[in-house]
């Protein structure tokens, strides 16, 4: 990606502005062999074209037109100073919506401002501290459980599972136990079948037999919310635990019509796929980059092994450690968990570089070439955690792995606390390397984005 042509109008330089569409790859008969070749392998595709055409690539999918961007700046531009332009893409949210209901992700509008409004107090910096112990407490009952010694240990599945039941934890005080494999297998198999449905212009009904799989995970997962619901709804509101359950039943006791039972569950179903499937993931990539340099997980480990000194992490002690939370930075760096933000639709007419681009236009959004960009972060390929020495990642403009603009990611305090004592307990509790005969893990994009199977010769440290 670094032999991406160069454009003298990047980073806020002065151009004139231009009606005509950005340069891009051929369409063909109306595109779709375009549409095919994103739908194959998104990131790749994506890159590949960036390395032709530049930072912005317009791609002519009949009936649609689309621009690509992937220029920090520009998407700085676009989501900060023009977000009053854009909506959502309506398929994706129908798709979406499928899944996730009316929650404060597919929202727009007024009804987007209200359910964000009520919901931030759950999800504030303060929130995630607090929550930071019942995270440590249901990570380290899953972690007593890994083996002492395993040369090929399937990480990436291990840790979707932890990082679920920390979710459970976090959502209805519960403990998923040996339902915790299933659980995460039923969010893997409806978040594959919504990404693929983002390639067709029309979903199947799910009544049909090919998705038959979809929609039993769908019931699978309905029937956990709806019992949580109901069983939380039959104690008495002073014996509810603390947890984000009840601060949604609250919100329902204290305005029903607008905060219906159906709307609490979609913000429950919303909160569990996303809140889970990103952190395992992150996860997953920060153990295999510190695999592959051992000189890093050991500071890593000695760090966290120095601090901690066998106990859970706090949040008194996330300040110290500064090796991890730089190494998990990275991670979000080169592995954005969300790597295609949500698509936009110009509502309008926007200005986005030198080009005017008409109101109808769909923005696609990959801020995960954003973040491999040359000009914004030398050796952009490189594990590099001591690029962020002396501050923190958030303090710097091109690192958005949760987003910009007033729909940056509500949970982004929530994953940054989760990831830190996951990885805190990680980092102390056990080495590892890659397994023997492990290849470089393949990016598997499935609406978030994880190895395709990461396996691990894994050890428990002694003493």
């Amino acid at each position: 990606m670094s032999d991406a042509p160069r454009c003298p109008w990047r980073f806020g330089a002065a151009h004139a502005v231009s009606t005509d569409w950005p340069p891009g790859p051929r369409a063909g008969w109306g595109g779709w062999g375009l549409l095919a070749e994103l739908s194959r392998d998104p990131l790749a595709v994506l890159a590949r074209w960036r390395a032709e055409y530049g930072d912005v690539v317009y791609l002519r999918v009949w009936p649609l037109h689309q621009v690509v961007i992937s220029d920090p700046a520009l998407l700085h531009e676009v989501l900060v100073k023009q977000h009053e332009a854009l909506t959502r893409w309506p398929r994706g949210m129908q798709v979406f919506g499928q899944l996730y209901g009316h929650s404060v992700f597919i929202a727009e509008g007024q009804a987007w401002r209200d359910k964000r409004r009520a919901l931030a107090a759950g999800f504030s910096r303060q929130a995630a501290q607090d929550a930071a112990p019942a995270m440590a407490e249901a990570a380290g009952q899953v972690l007593a459980g890994w083996p002492s010694a395993h040369p090929a240990w399937r990480a990436d599945q291990a840790l979707a599972t932890l990082t679920l039941e920390v979710m459970a934890r976090l959502l209805f005080s519960l403990e998923l136990g040996e339902a915790a494999p299933t659980a995460a297998q039923a969010v893997r198999t409806v978040l594959a079948a919504s990404h693929a449905e983002l390639f067709w212009p029309a979903s199947w009904p799910d009544w049909l037999p090919h998705k038959r799989g979809k929609r039993q995970a769908r019931q699978w997962l309905d029937g956990l919310l709806q019992r949580q619901l109901h069983a939380r709804l039959a104690l008495a509101e002073a014996a509810w635990p603390d947890d984000l359950l009840s601060r949604w039943l609250r919100l329902h006791r204290a305005d029903p019509n607008a905060w219906p039972l159906r709307a609490v569950r979609d913000e429950c179903m919303t909160a569990l796929l996303a809140g889970h499937e990103t952190t395992g993931a992150t996860l997953a990539w920060w153990m295999w980059a510190l695999a592959r340099q051992p000189e890093i997980q050991a500071e890593v480990s000695a760090e966290a092994c120095r601090i901690l000194r066998g106990r859970a992490p706090t949040v008194a002690d996330a300040p110290a450690l500064t090796a991890l939370r730089r190494s998990l930075e990275e991670t979000l760096r080169l592995h954005p968990a969300a790597p295609l933000l949500s698509t936009r639709r110009a509502i309008r007419p926007i200005t986005v570089g030198p080009w005017r681009l008409p109101a109808g236009t769909l923005l696609l959004l990959p801020v995960q070439l954003a973040q491999h960009d040359p000009q914004a972060f030398a050796q952009p390929e490189d594990f590099c955690p001591a690029r962020f020495a002396g501050h923190e990642a958030s303090t710097h403009p091109h690192w958005l792995p949760f987003g910009l603009g007033p729909r940056v990611c509500l949970g982004q305090h929530q994953a940054m606390m989760e990831l830190t004592v996951l990885a805190a307990l990680l980092a102390q509790g056990f080495s590892w390397r890659a397994a023997a005969g492990q290849p470089a893990p393949q990016p598997l994009l499935q609406v978030s984005c994880r190895p395709d199977a990461l396996w691990l010769d894994i050890r428990r440290r002694v003493g």
